[in-house]
């Protein structure tokens, strides 16, 4: 046995949504898991449900313990609170699994099917998705904070933006140029000249790269069907990769699936789902074209393999999202390489250049456009010292952890 004898959670104030979690084990190994959005509601139920549960169980039972913490009475079958704190404990549990074996997670979930795999950026600003509200906030800066101000960049020169991610190795990039648009009528309306003012910067993209780049097109669930068909469909010009989350209910397959037959675009979706069920009905009624999946709000790597193996016998692409924290980002890395129709790896350059690297010790190595498989046991990533020094860090813990 490796018995859990304590479960830590850490959070600062800096970045209000991540919380992190420790768990311990009587064999003297720690593991580290994620979560994102609602830092302080997934701490509560961490300590107050799961934490009774947990201390004092097998921690390399983690099909047992994801099923238990995954089927809670309420707040399953979605990224509920109860559903983000067990996706934390479990990529906990396999960061866990690898280092009690020395090798990495990728191993312990049964190997790699390739070396490395593809990355795309997301065009996002360094404080994207940073603050504490209930959802990503539309507006943005019209000042860069630097270089790689993605953001900013892709609504003032895409063609430019293109060009510099070119030169750096990448691939593939990911915009969201309609999201300014939804506010005014509840993503309902999208005019003639606001789709000519959103479609700007594919065309400045292709006419700057041509075809040495994939562009995908986020829509943040923001838009109702009639202007998300009209958007699909006008993307078609540019050939774009995929249009992600485009309708507001990303759960309803029926609604998805009538976009999807409107347009040649492909369908991405999504990252907000919680669980393989909601996959499951999507897959099953030819809703998508690409499974996108975050291991911190779907259940943890457990269910995300679940996801991969549907995907898998739907002939679709899988994609993990990276826009929430660093943990997550290598615990995804680890599922696109196990995971056999993993296509992409998301990242934020952005990120990668900055906050991140000051949260954890090691990030993916990327090398010309590709993110390389981590070497080290486990996650191969652990929080950075720093982080216990910060005054503004919330730390709880249950259990009995061991003198430090």
């Amino acid at each position: 046995m490796s018995t859990v004898t304590a479960l830590r959670t850490l959070r600062i104030h800096e970045h209000p949504n991540l919380i992190w979690v420790e768990l311990e084990t009587d064999d003297g190994l720690v593991g580290l898991g994620e979560s994102f959005r609602g830092a302080e509601v997934v701490e509560a139920v961490l300590h107050s449900q799961v934490a009774p549960w947990l201390i004092g169980r097998d921690a390399q039972q983690i099909e047992a313990i994801s099923y238990h913490l995954m089927t809670p009475y309420l707040g399953f079958n979605s990224s509920s609170a109860e559903t983000r704190a067990a996706s934390a404990i479990d990529i906990a549990l396999w960061d866990l699994a690898g280092k009690r074996q020395g090798v990495p997670t990728v191993t312990a979930l049964g190997g790699r099917v390739r070396e490395s795999i593809p990355v795309y950026n997301t065009c996002a600003g360094y404080r994207f998705n940073t603050g504490g509200s209930a959802r990503r906030d539309i507006g943005q800066s019209d000042k860069a904070a630097g270089p790689y101000d993605d953001q900013i960049a892709f609504m003032r020169d895409a063609g430019a933006l293109a060009e510099s991610l070119v030169e750096e190795g990448y691939s593939a990039m990911k915009i969201w140029p309609f999201d300014v648009f939804a506010p005014a009528s509840n993503g309902q309306m999208l005019t003639l000249s606001q789709l000519k003012e959103g479609l700007d910067p594919f065309r400045k993209i292709r006419q700057a790269v041509g075809d040495r780049i994939e562009i995908m097109c986020e829509l943040h669930s923001l838009f109702g069907t009639h202007a998300a068909s009209r958007i699909c469909r006008a993307l078609e010009e540019f050939n774009v990769f995929w249009a992600e989350d485009p309708i507001c209910k990303m759960d309803d397959p029926i609604a998805l699936a009538d976009l999807r037959r409107q347009t040649r675009t492909p369908i991405c979706g999504s990252e907000t789902l919680g669980s393989a069920r909601q996959y499951k009905d999507l897959l099953a009624a030819d809703a998508i074209d690409v499974v996108m999946l975050d291991l911190a709000w779907c259940g943890g790597l457990s269910e995300g393999r679940k996801i991969a193996a549907l995907a898998g016998i739907y002939a679709k692409p899988l994609a993990p999202h990276d826009c929430t924290g660093p943990v997550t980002l290598m615990a995804g890395l680890h599922l696109a390489l196990h995971a056999p129709t993993a296509i992409f790896q998301e990242v934020v350059r952005a990120t990668l250049a900055t906050w991140y690297r000051d949260l954890v010790t090691d990030l993916p190595i990327l090398r010309a456009g590709q993110a390389l498989a981590p070497t080290a046991p486990g996650l191969g990533t652990e929080l950075h010292p720093s982080i216990r020094g910060r005054e503004d860090l919330v730390m709880r813990v249950s259990g009995a952890p061991r003198a430090h």
